[in-house]
C-alpha cells in the first residue's frame, strides 16, 4: 500500500475498481465425468508465481485452482491491475477458480483476544475485525471477478477457553452470512485449529446454529486431527451433508515429541480412503482442494506438493 493510506482506505478504493475489469458471473458446474473431477490446489502451495502454479495444475488436467496468497501478496491486498492480470493467467490455462480464500476473521475477537505472543500463519494479511464488512464486500467482488460465488473464512484466532468466545463468533458469522446472502455469495468456513472452530464437531455445530445456505463448511480433516479428533469417521459425521468446499493434507502425530507432522497424502494417520468412499455415496460434488503444508527436506515446494498430489491420486484411483 501506499504511504498513508489505511486499510479502509485501501478496501474501499479497490472495491470501486474491480468492477471496471469485467466480472463475470459464477461459474456453472462442468459436467461430471468421474468423481472428485472438481479437484484443484491452492496456487501458492505450488509457487508465489501463478502462472508456474497454473502451468502445475494443467500438467496434471486438474480443472481448478484456489487463491490465497499470489505474487507475495494476500489476495485481499492485490491491487486492480494484479487482480486482472491474474485472471488473464487462469483464462489462458482455462482453469476455474473453487474459491477465493481469504483471511476474512482469521484476526482477533474483540471481545476475548488471544494471547499476543502466540506466532500464527496470517499468510501476508493484517487485517482487523475493524475492517470485516470492507472486507467481505471486497472478497465478494473478487469471487465474482474469478467466477465463483464461494469465500473461505474462519473464526477469529483460538483463545484458551473456545467455549466462551463461541456466542460472539457464531453471532458475528450469523450477520456475515447476512451479507453474503444479499450478494448471492456463500461462505465457506475452514475448520482451523488456530481459530475457535478447528475440528468437525466444532464446525458441525457453528453451521448448525447459523443454518443458512450462505454459511456451510470447508471440511479440513488434517486440521482436526491437529486438535485430537478422529477426522474420519468421528468428524466427517459431525459434517456430513454441511460443507460445499473441502481441504486435504495428511498429518501424523510423533508419538515421542507429540507434535504433528504434515505428510504426503496418504502418508499420515487420516483414512482418506474410507473419507473418499464416504463421500462418493455421499454423492458429494464440489471442488477439493489440496492443501500439501507437507515439505520436502530439501525445502522444494513445488516438488513436495507433487508427491502429495500423486499420494491423492493415487488414493483416488483405489475410490
Amino acid at each position: 500500500m501506499k504511504p498513508g493510506l489505511t486499510r479502509r482506505k485501501f478496501l474501499k478504493t479497490t472495491l470501486v475498481a474491480l468492477p471496471a475489469l469485467g466480472v463475470v458471473p459464477p461459474a456453472v458446474g462442468a459436467n461430471r465425468k468421474r468423481p472428485f473431477d472438481k479437484l484443484g490446489i491452492i496456487t501458492d502451495e505450488i509457487s508465489q508465481d501463478l502462472d508456474r502454479a497454473l502451468a502445475f495444475l494443467s500438467e496434471y488436467s486438474l480443472d481448478y485452482c484456489e487463491l490465497r496468497e499470489i505474487w507475495d501478496k494476500n489476495i485481499m491486498s492485490l491491487s486492480h491491475e494484479e487482480l486482472s492480470r491474474a485472471k488473464q493467467l487462469v483464462e489462458k490455462r482455462h482453469l476455474k477458480v473453487s474459491d477465493i480464500a481469504s483471511p476474512l476473521y482469521k484476526y482477533n475477537l474483540p471481545e476475548i483476544p488471544a494471547r499476543a505472543n502466540e506466532k500464527r500463519d496470517t499468510f501476508r494479511a493484517s487485517f482487523t475485525d475493524d475492517d470485516t464488512e470492507d472486507l467481505l464486500r471486497r472478497s465478494f467482488e473478487i469471487a465474482r471477478l474469478f467466477g465463483t460465488n464461494k469465500v473461505r473464512i474462519f473464526t477469529y484466532w483460538r483463545v484458551d477457553d473456545p467455549e466462551k468466545a463461541y456466542p460472539y463468533v457464531r453471532d458475528r458469522l450469523a450477520k456475515g452470512a447476512q451479507l453474503a446472502g444479499k450478494e448471492g455469495m456463500v461462505l465457506v468456513l475452514e475448520n482451523e485449529p488456530a481459530c475457535n472452530v478447528g475440528t468437525g464437531k466444532e464446525l458441525g455445530r457453528l453451521l448448525r446454529d447459523v443454518d443458512s445456505p450462505h454459511l456451510r463448511g470447508n471440511w479440513d480433516p488434517g486440521n482436526a486431527v491437529t486438535l485430537g479428533e478422529v477426522a474420519y469417521p468421528d468428524g466427517y459425521r459431525e459434517v456430513r451433508g454441511l460443507f460445499d468446499h473441502m481441504h486435504v493434507k495428511d498429518v501424523l502425530k510423533d508419538p515421542q515429541t507429540g507434535e504433528f507432522r504434515w505428510l504426503p497424502m496418504g502418508s499420515g494417520s487420516v483414512d482418506y480412503l474410507g473419507q473418499f468412499r464416504a463421500l462418493l455415496e455421499d454423492g458429494y460434488n464440489n471442488a477439493i482442494s489440496l492443501e500439501t503444508h507437507y515439505r520436502r527436506p530439501d525445502g522444494n515446494v513445488l516438488e513436495s506438493t507433487r508427491e502429495s498430489l500423486e499420494g491423492l491420486l493415487k488414493i483416488l484411483k483405489e475410490v
